[in-house]
């Protein structure tokens, strides 16, 4: 920390120059102050009717670049408030939900029936679940304390039982008609966790934080938080239609543009009758393992296996990849005219493979009028493995399965494709009604219901291969 810092950190805490960043003893106003039993309300603050009691656990969900919106800044937030109703609700805990400045507070309904374990313990999943809810930067548990000496300190003491070397409060006045500032607010319960815990004080690098929140109403009081997703509320952005290979890269385009607020629905192509339904059951799986992240998800599945037949027996030859994905496009911007979505998202990385050249991704966009999003294109596969193994989609891409891209597939793949040849092989086969007719036979699989299909269940030693279908 430079000089002048420190110094001023002394002169904050009425500490003699040159000495350590120690707590002197309180001063006997100080005690006066701090034992009597006084509310930190200073007078024209309403206080709340349903007053907190003591240590009440609940969940402070801090906003990320929602609070940088101007007028429509109301808009994002009833999204983002609904998306965490329904997130929550999968978790049976009864929660209400409070909005303040930057800041949405979620308490526990049925907290005092549940006991004081069981209230932390129920703070704590609400907290988890919410994590993977996009348009929230941050996550904390929290303690919803009195706004009076007592209760703060008796809140920051508790939280720093059991902690060891150097410790900092970080206050904070949402109320700025609060009697105290941060810096008297700090150094007030600073003293009290010294005198309690014998911490010492680092103000730069601490081994234990406490963060003390002022609000309206009540003191939240808590030493940590986790990173949550961020980004944007989903739904926020509209509807795309994610395309879904079962590979590594899909599942991670997904979620970036479901992290940017846009609604994914799923479209998966399995190589059946040429395949078996392994793919299917990775894709499902996938979906599930999304689904955290927007809810309500829906997955469609096409069988491709004889519309690559034809395309092969067209004349393609080099140009089958190229062809085959074209098709897909096509077949994917008819469903999404179905489901009123008004993009197509792909995991394409620019040069990863043969078919992802510029001129190839080039004729891929000639496919379709829906622009077509590629959150990877300047991606490297090491990130991309990366984002998978971070969203815990990585291991379930990797498991094998019967791809239907490897099916028919050419020794060589053209790799600076021309579209008058890509359009002279799709009028042999009428390529737009026989993407029509794939998007129509499209089977849905919605991730309340089994994977079930006309009647029969897939075999169970497939299931048994694909942990996230249980």
């Amino acid at each position: 920390m430079p000089s002048r810092y420190r110094a001023a950190v002394r002169k904050t805490l009425g500490l003699a120059p040159g000495s350590g960043l120690r707590l002197p003893p309180a001063s006997p106003r100080e005690v006066a102050f701090r034992t009597a039993n006084c509310d930190w309300h200073t007078r024209g603050v309403s206080q709340s009717p349903d007053r907190p009691g003591p240590d009440e656990p609940c969940v402070l969900l801090k906003l990320g670049e929602i609070v940088l919106k101007g007028r429509n800044r109301q808009q994002f937030e009833r999204i983002l408030q609904s998306n965490i109703r329904n997130a929550t609700r999968d978790t049976g805990v009864p929660v209400s939900l409070r909005q303040r400045e930057g800041v949405i507070l979620l308490r526990i309904a049925d907290g005092e029936q549940r006991g004081e374990p069981g209230w932390t313990q129920a703070a704590g999943k609400i907290a988890e679940r919410v994590r993977d809810v996009p348009g929230i930067a941050r996550v904390s548990q929290a303690l919803r304390v009195v706004k009076t000496p007592e209760a703060v300190s008796a809140a920051a003491i508790a939280l720093t039982k059991g902690a060891t070397g150097t410790f900092a409060i970080r206050a904070r006045r949402r109320d700025k008609r609060f009697g105290l500032t941060s810096g008297q607010l700090s150094v007030l319960i600073g003293r009290e966790i010294v005198e309690a815990h014998g911490l010492g004080v680092n103000l730069s690098r601490p081994d234990t934080e406490v963060f003390i929140e002022v609000d309206q109403d009540e003191v939240f009081v808590f030493t940590d938080g986790v990173a949550a997703v961020g980004g944007l509320p989903v739904g926020m952005s509209g509807r795309g239609v994610a395309l879904m290979s079962g590979g590594i890269d899909s599942p991670v385009a997904a979620y970036r543009m479901m992290r940017r607020g846009l609604r994914c629905f799923f479209l998966h192509f399995s190589g059946m009758p040429l395949t078996g339904p392994e793919s299917i059951y990775k894709a499902y799986a996938l979906v599930r393992g999304l689904d955290r992240f927007q809810g309500g998800s829906r997955l469609f599945v096409v069988p491709f296996g004889k519309a690559q037949q034809a395309l092969a027996s067209s004349g393609a030859d080099r140009l089958l990849i190229v062809a085959q994905r074209r098709l897909m496009l096509k077949t994917g911007e008819a469903l999404a005219r179905r489901l009123s979505c008004t993009a197509l998202i792909t995991g394409d990385s620019l040069g990863q493979v043969s078919s992802q050249t510029l001129a190839n991704l080039t004729a891929l966009d000639d496919a379709t009028k829906l622009p077509i999003l590629r959150p990877l294109i300047g991606w490297d596969k090491s990130e991309i493995m990366a984002e998978a193994r971070r969203i815990r989609t990585l291991a379930i891409s990797e498991l094998p399965d019967q791809d239907c891209c490897t099916l028919l597939t050419p020794r060589r793949v053209e790799t600076r494709a021309r579209l008058d040849d890509l359009r002279r092989i799709e009028g042999r086969i009428d390529v737009e009604d026989l993407a029509d007719t794939l998007a129509r036979n499209a089977q849905e699989y919605r991730q309340e219901n089994s994977l079930i299909r006309n009647g029969q269940c897939y075999p169970s030693p497939a299931a048994a291969r694909y942990p996230g279908l249980r």
